[in-house]
C-alpha cells in the first residue's frame, strides 16, 4: 500500500486520484501550524464527502508536527499574508517544509507497514528540499533511521501544473474542491497571492474553464 503527502491542493489531490489506479493509498495530512491549514483540512473533508475516490482510498490520516515554535509569529505563512500575486515561487519559500512532512509521514508509515510515499513536487520547483537528490537521500535516511525501508517518489516531477489540470479532468477529479491558496477564507480561493495566479494561469493554458471560486476574480 502506498501514502500520498496530501494537502487539498490540486497537484495532490490527482495524485492521489494516479495513485489509486494502480494500488490502495492512504492519504496523509500534516498540520505544522500554518495560516491555511484549517481551510484546507475542510476543503479535504468536502472532497473525500464527494466519493471522488471511492474504493481504493483509505480515509485521511491527520499528523501535527507543529513548526510555530521554528518560525517566528511574524512570519507570512503564520500570519497568513502571502506575497503579492506576481511574485516569484521563491517569495513563498518554507524553510524546511519537505524535510518536516517527509519526517512525520515516514515515522507513521514505518508504524503501519508503509513502505511507499509519493508527494505532488512538479517541475520546475526551484525549492533546496524539491530536488531528486533531496528526495533520494531524505528516503535513504529515514529508512536508516527508522529501520524501516520508506521510498520517497515524486511522480508528477516532470509536469507542469496545467498537465496536472488535464490528468485531473481525465480521472475525474472535483478540481473545484481543491485548495491552492495562501489566503483562503470561508471556502473561498483569495485570487490575490501567487498560488492563486498559478491556478488560474494553468486552467486558462489548458483551455477549460475554471471551476475556482475566488474572492475576488484574478485579472486576466
Amino acid at each position: 500500500m502506498t501514502a500520498v503527502l496530501f494537502s487539498a491542493g490540486l497537484d495532490s489531490a490527482v495524485l492521489l486520484a494516479a495513485a489509486a489506479q494502480q494500488e490502495p493509498v492512504v492519504p496523509i495530512y500534516v498540520s505544522v501550524g500554518l495560516a491555511w491549514e484549517a481551510e484546507e483540512q475542510a476543503m479535504a473533508a468536502r472532497l473525500f464527502a464527494s466519493g471522488a475516490y471511492r474504493g481504493r482510498v483509505r480515509p485521511l490520516v491527520a499528523l501535527r508536527f507543529d513548526m510555530r515554535d521554528v518560525y517566528p509569529a511574524s512570519h507570512w505563512a503564520i500570519l497568513g499574508e502571502p506575497p503579492a500575486f506576481d511574485t516569484p515561487d521563491e517569495d513563498v519559500y518554507i524553510e524546511g517544509s519537505n524535510v518536516v512532512l517527509i519526517c512525520k509521514a515516514s515515522v507513521y508509515m514505518a508504524r503501519h507497514g508503509l513502505t511507499r510515499l509519493l508527494i505532488g513536487t512538479l517541475a520546475n520547483n526551484p525549492f533546496p528540499d524539491a530536488s531528486a537528490a533531496f528526495f533520494e537521500a531524505m528516503g535513504r535516511a529515514v529508512s536508516m533511521g527508522l529501520g524501516a525501508r520508506i521510498v520517497v517518489e515524486t511522480p508528477f516531477a516532470g509536469l507542469h501544473k496545467v498537465e496536472v489540470v488535464r490528468r485531473g479532468l481525465e480521472l475525474g477529479v472535483p478540481l473545484e474542491l481543491t485548495l491552492s491558496c495562501m489566503r483562503p477564507s470561508h471556502g473561498l480561493h483569495c485570487g490575490l497571492c501567487s498560488k492563486c495566479r498559478e491556478r488560474r494561469d494553468a486552467f486558462l493554458e489548458a483551455g477549460v474553464e475554471d471551476p475556482t471560486k475566488y474572492a475576488t476574480k484574478p485579472a486576466r
